[in-house]
């Protein structure tokens, strides 16, 4: 709709611009269209359509990120063109014009609330969508943790199916080519061989899976490699969809798995001294901060001496938040992520000697991309298995975590770690060559031995 010359001067817009202006310390960055017409802001920005009077609604009784992103859930705000490209043309203005909001006092509160009366967006609080989270008990309790890990994981198998290439791997993966028809499936595999590499799996060992996921490693380290895999997971429909894959392939006697807590796992039968190797990937997130050190603990306790340890873990920046209250509601609840030092400190804390750190960040932005090109490519079936606000959620979710890793908001490492012996005598190889000798194998002469290795 094009404003009218009485828009352009009296329109929502304008009557909103002065203090937003004010609130966010400059000036608008974004060019906004209002639900009448008007529109205010950069001519160059991106176009934020705030299509209703309870977007406005929304932001006064939660200002903020979160607002916003319930705002965006709901439809009541929209982004023209490609989220991504927007989100980041809107943190690049931001951080080209250097603004920092001030902390608004009671005077702007109160300036704020006449302003949303004269645009009739006062009103009491909107409902909130109900892709959001509701946990109750008390923070990381095994039944908190567990309804947690449901609310993300559990969403459905064949969304997952959807979203991820055959292997389900719902992590970052290792991506070794740039060649025509190398994709996510094979950085994935790079991944899963580059992890059985660093922990020295081979034929009889055993290994434990804490947060297996849909069983891409437990799978992939038992087909290829013969290991014996316990893997973990508090999530059902994970559990399920391993156990179906571990009869299809005629798995039972290298794998088993188990629908549990992480600190209600036994070592391995008959193994007095715990298994040769441990991984956990990217679980560690949902462990939380005061109950890291006890993680830590488990990790050293499962593993024999001389036995590895590696995790996979994502990190946050020094001066970045955790996870921000829109991925803590609608995400991943109570998850916690510290820089990656920290996750350092705590392993050697607890009796592990880390002996390996490589950063994946990079890698992160292109497995992150490849999810949103699914996504945006089958909407339309992603909407029927989840309805539109799931996938919304889970656009906002894409594109704003695609952006944190390229911006180094977000990190996300591989830290391997030893149990040495009382001696010191650690096992390891004197240098990583092996590690990485031809990891990117051609796909043909994979396929026989992996089947796909998904999981």
């Amino acid at each position: 709709m094009t404003p009218t010359a009485k828009q352009a001067t009296t329109g929502a817009a304008q009557r909103l611009e002065p203090l937003v202006e004010q609130l966010l310390g400059g000036a608008l960055p974004v060019r906004v269209r209002m639900w009448d017409g008007s529109e205010t802001g950069a001519a160059d920005g991106p176009l934020v359509h705030v299509r209703s009077r309870r977007a406005l609604r929304r932001l006064l009784w939660a200002p903020g990120e979160l607002g916003l992103a319930e705002a965006y859930i709901t439809g009541d705000v929209d982004v023209e063109g490609d989220l991504a490209e927007g989100l980041r043309a809107m943190r690049h203005a931001v951080r080209e014009r250097g603004l920092r909001p001030p902390r608004p006092g009671i005077g702007d509160r109160l300036r704020a609330a006449r302003t949303a009366l004269r645009l009739g967006a006062v009103g009491p609080r909107p409902p909130v969508p109900a892709a959001r989270a509701g946990l109750h008990g008390v923070l990381h309790s095994k039944s908190r943790d567990r309804a947690a890990i449901s609310h993300h994981y559990d969403l459905s198998n064949a969304f997952y199916a959807l979203l991820l290439d055959e292997t389900m791997a719902y992590s970052c993966g290792y991506w070794t080519s740039d060649a025509p028809g190398y994709g996510p499936a094979d950085a994935q595999r790079d991944k899963l061989e580059l992890i059985c590499r660093k922990l020295d799996l081979r034929p009889g060992a055993r290994l434990l899976d804490i947060g297996c996921g849909w069983g891409s490693l437990t799978l992939y380290a038992a087909q290829r490699h013969g290991v014996r895999v316990t893997a973990v997971t508090l999530a059902r429909e994970q559990a399920a969809h391993v156990r179906a894959q571990v009869a299809e392939r005629n798995l039972e006697d290298l794998v088993e798995v188990r629908c549990c807590d992480y600190r209600d796992i036994d070592r391995a039968p008959g193994h007095e001294g715990g298994y040769d190797a441990v991984s956990t990937v990217e679980m560690g997130e949902h462990v939380g901060d005061a109950e890291y050190p006890a993680f830590t603990a488990t990790l050293h306790a499962m593993v024999r001496p001389r036995g590895r340890v590696l995790v996979q873990q994502m990190s946050r920046g020094r001066d970045a938040p955790g996870g921000g209250a829109f991925i803590e509601s609608y995400i991943a609840p109570d998850m916690h992520m510290r820089p990656l030092g920290e996750t350092v400190a705590l392993l050697e804390g607890a009796g592990l000697e880390v002996r390996d750190v490589e950063a994946m960040r990079e890698h992160y932005v292109r497995t992150v991309d490849a999810w949103r090109h699914t996504l945006e490519l089958n909407q339309r079936e992603f909407t029927d298995l989840v309805g539109e606000e799931t996938v919304r959620v889970w656009r906002l979710y894409l594109a704003g975590g695609a952006l944190a890793f390229e911006e180094r908001r977000m990190g996300v490492d591989q830290i391997l770690s030893v149990r040495p012996e009382a001696t010191g005598a650690a096992g390891m190889p004197a240098t990583r060559r092996g590690w990485y000798t031809e990891l990117s194998a051609v796909p043909a002469a994979r396929d026989g031995a992996t089947a796909g290795a998904t999981g």
